[in-house]
């Protein structure tokens, strides 16, 4: 399978020389071990750990198992193994050697829980995310969209001009992000989609929280899937399950734990009463929400009930990964009132707010900024830098004095 380059790379190799450990976690099947095999090609040797199998007695006798696979040596899937954190703290407090271990894991529950505890102040931790539009398309060159207009928002060029046919859009969020959805046959992509929802919950999940309810929690997950790009109702989905609302807030946690849903919070300055409140959510990949929205084919988007939720979650995830590999500190945050007025996404930056809306249109108007005029109206001391429509315009498009329209293939 060909190896696209990721963005992360660099950062990964620079980590690996300032800290004793560095760690990578992520999703099943998001690309970890590719990258850091890749990276470190034969420098490095490899051993996978089981959830099942304990691989070299390294859960039984972990110390005698770090005595004989000395570093530099690449732990995958630690979370299998956690009883390894507390020897190597021991072994890097003692020989103080940067970049001898390297660790993947795609549980955030266990991997960082027990990093944080075991390794603090010695591990480095990145998080990798499906591949990008950017990596995708093998255009690394240069910075990211997001990076140019956070810190030139108001003087901000286009130089290179591209062109996207119409059906991109589609193609890229029914195949997904993941390495191994990019190029299989769309026949075979639903078995492909079919096999990693089982393995996910039946090793993930399973061991994550030993959950037993595992029909239930597929059946969570499938609602939870329809629910990417809302606010969530913890009551309202316990209803539907038969469950009570603290099992929908421990799955849903479980379910940010492994790396397939990301909340972001609702912005607050002491905020006024007709502001909701709650976390927006979003699925962790579009190839796998499309096959747990029962879509079939890209065209299918186009005429589903959820063609807006899609493509925003789409867009949401470009985001996050244009602001990751721009390296850049910011917070993100969603507006909405109750009557409705919403803000998708807000970067705080430098002190300074940028309002992003996502629209699943062509022709953005002026009616699609009403939402930043209400945001501004509750917020008025608040310095705001930016207003930005992520749409699928053919090329950028002034729509207010304020507010500037981009494809969404600039990110």
């Amino acid at each position: 399978m060909k190896y696209y380059s990721r963005f992360l790379e660099s950062r990964f190799l620079r980590l690996k020389e300032y800290f004793p450990v560095v760690a990578i976690t992520g999703a099943r099947q998001v690309g970890k071990t590719t990258l850091i095999e890749h990276c470190l090609g034969n420098d490095i040797r490899t051993i996978t750990f089981d959830p099942v199998i304990d691989i070299a007695n390294a859960r039984a006798e972990p110390e005698y198992f770090l005595q004989n696979n000395p570093p530099p040596v690449f732990l995958d899937e630690i979370q299998y193994a956690p009883e390894l954190l507390g020897p190597i703290k021991r072994y890097v407090d003692k020989h103080q050697k940067k970049g001898g271990y390297i660790l993947s894991g795609s549980q955030n529950l266990s991997v960082l829980k027990n990093i944080a505890e075991s390794l603090a102040g010695r591990a480095a931790v990145l998080n990798l995310m499906g591949m990008s539009y950017r990596e995708i398309t093998e255009k690394l060159s240069g910075p990211p969209f997001l990076k140019t207009w956070l810190q030139n928002s108001a003087d901000i060029s286009f130089s290179v001009h591209r062109t996207v046919l119409p059906d991109v859009f589609v193609r890229r969020a029914f195949y997904g992000s993941y390495p191994g959805t990019i190029h299989i046959p769309n026949d075979l992509l639903t078995d492909y989609w079919s096999s990693y929802m089982q393995t996910y919950i039946e090793r993930d999940v399973r061991r994550a929280a030993d959950i037993r309810q595992l029909q239930t929690f597929g059946k969570f997950f499938k609602l939870l899937a329809a629910l990417s790009g809302c606010e969530i109702n913890y009551n309202q989905l316990g209803r539907e399950l038969s469950i009570d609302r603290n099992t929908v807030v421990a799955w849903t946690n479980i379910s940010k734990a492994t790396y397939q849903w990301y909340t972001i919070p609702a912005f607050s300055r002491n905020p006024i009463k007709k502001i909701a409140g709650k976390d927006k959510g979003y699925f962790g990949d579009t190839g796998f929400l499309c096959y747990l929205l029962s879509i079939n084919s890209p065209e299918a988007i186009l005429t589903h009930s959820n063609h807006g939720a899609v493509f925003e979650t789409y867009v949401m995830l470009e985001i996050m990964k244009n602001l990751q590999e721009s390296g850049l500190r910011e917070q993100l945050y969603h507006f909405r009132t109750y009557s409705g007025a919403e803000v998708d996404c807000i970067i705080e930056y430098d002190g300074r707010l940028y309002l992003i809306e996502i629209k699943a249109t062509s022709q953005p108007k002026n009616k699609h900024t009403t939402g930043f005029q209400s945001f501004r109206t509750c917020f008025p001391s608040e310095s705001i830098a930016g207003e930005l429509i992520i749409c699928a315009v053919d090329e950028p498009l002034q729509i207010s004095e304020t507010c500037l329209a981009i494809p969404w293939w600039f990110l």
